[in-house]
């Protein structure tokens, strides 16, 4: 199969989802739904079932989680419940709700009360002081609540077999990804932004152990190309999701290629692997706790912008030439923490724009001119 072809199969799977939860369902699968972010998808799969990301779409109108939302909750939150009401994802077997963020807390009520008896709300809290025995403990806590409310919906016992495994699949998953992330800043000119948004996409909506089958062998035949002479420009992107196709053609039609990223939908969620030697458990919560140089996460070092330093320094080491951060509308941790982000890229001499996207944008006629002067000014360091 030619690369060509590969590519159009995550990208026919990152597009799908819908018709993708169809196929599982008549193939008698339970499926659960993964709202964002860093919730154990290893226990679904231990379970049997089939995690399936919920990270908002790019759908036009959000119009029945209205009347749960509050107005200012981010467009993921809101789109996320809207699936789940109009029929999207009305299939779904459960779903489990993170409350990483203050826009998540209540949420998690909101889908509780608007999904009734329909499908199984699993409820998740993380810990913020996640590094010390009591942080651990708590992880594991909740994550064996999460356990417990998996093996109803499944109807069998997770065993420590089962999530070993899972562990196993899920850190070849991660490692795969890695792997891909660096074989697309080699080859922008096969491996647009748009393509590369669709790979690493499709992970969301497959089992790992097939998704990861089909990334490896998109590796290797990535791996054997010759290298590429990239003229255009090279940028590392931020923010909590960067899927937009109008945004990421727009990349395109401005020869800008993204060689890294510190995007939550994409490098965060598999940057951090879980320990094979351990009690399983337990390796999950190690895993939470060694997670670094996250928004959301509470760095005891914050005084010192180590996040901030960690991005600058993620540009240089990938040599791009500068940053374009996705900004989520009404997400008061992202806006928080620019000054911060800004003045560690200042200090690092790395040009960056700030754009402000949400999953209902219609008008995009400022962020492609604003992407456009980027490239020029990127173009002529």
């Amino acid at each position: 199969m030619s690369i060509e072809n590969r590519l159009q199969e995550f990208a026919k799977t990152a597009a799908s989802p819908r018709q993708l939860l169809d196929n599982y369902k008549k193939a008698g699968k339970k499926v659960i739904g993964v709202l964002p972010y860093y919730a154990p998808e290893e226990l679904v799969y231990a379970a049997g079932m089939i995690p399936m990301g919920m990270w908002g779409s790019n759908k036009k109108t959000i119009s029945r989680a209205k009347e749960y939302c509050a107005t200012f909750y981010c467009t993921i939150a809101q789109l996320a419940l809207e699936m789940l009401l109009d029929g999207t994802m009305d299939q779904l077997d459960g779903i489990i709700t993170p409350t990483i963020c203050d826009t998540l807390r209540p949420m998690s009520q909101n889908f509780r009360v608007a999904m009734g008896d329909k499908m199984s709300v699993i409820f998740l809290a993380h810990p913020q002081n996640r590094f010390d025995s009591f942080g651990l403990q708590f992880c594991v806590d909740q994550y064996t609540n999460v356990k417990k409310e998996l093996e109803k919906v499944a109807g069998k016992e997770i065993t420590d077999d089962d999530i070993r495994e899972a562990i196993r699949v899920y850190n070849e998953s991660r490692a795969a990804r890695r792997a891909f992330v660096k074989l697309a800043a080699e080859h922008p000119d096969v491996i647009t932004a748009t393509s590369r948004s669709n790979v690493l996409k499709a992970a969301w909506f497959m089992p790992k152990n097939v998704y990861t089958v089909m990334l490896k062998a998109l590796n290797e035949e990535l791996a054997a190309l010759p290298a590429c002479d990239w003229k255009g420009t090279k940028i590392v992107t931020s923010g909590i999701i960067c899927d937009n196709p109008h945004l990421l053609a727009a990349l395109e039609e401005n020869q800008i290629a993204i060689v890294a990223d510190d995007v939550a939908h994409e490098s965060r969620a598999f940057r951090t692997d879980v320990p094979e030697d351990d009690d399983p458990m337990m390796a999950l919560a190690k895993q939470f706790a060694a997670i670094d140089y996250d928004v959301l996460l509470y760095d005891p070092a914050s005084a010192k912008n180590r996040r901030g330093e960690f991005v600058a320094n993620l540009v240089k080491e990938s040599r791009a030439q500068g940053l374009v951060l996705f900004m989520q509308q009404f997400c008061d941790p992202e806006e928080m923490e620019y000054p911060y982000l800004k003045k560690a890229l200042d200090n690092a001499g790395i040009p960056h724009i700030k754009l402000g996207i949400d999953q209902q944008m219609r008008d995009f006629g400022q962020a492609q001119t604003a992407l456009q002067a980027f490239a020029d000014v990127l173009a002529m360091q």
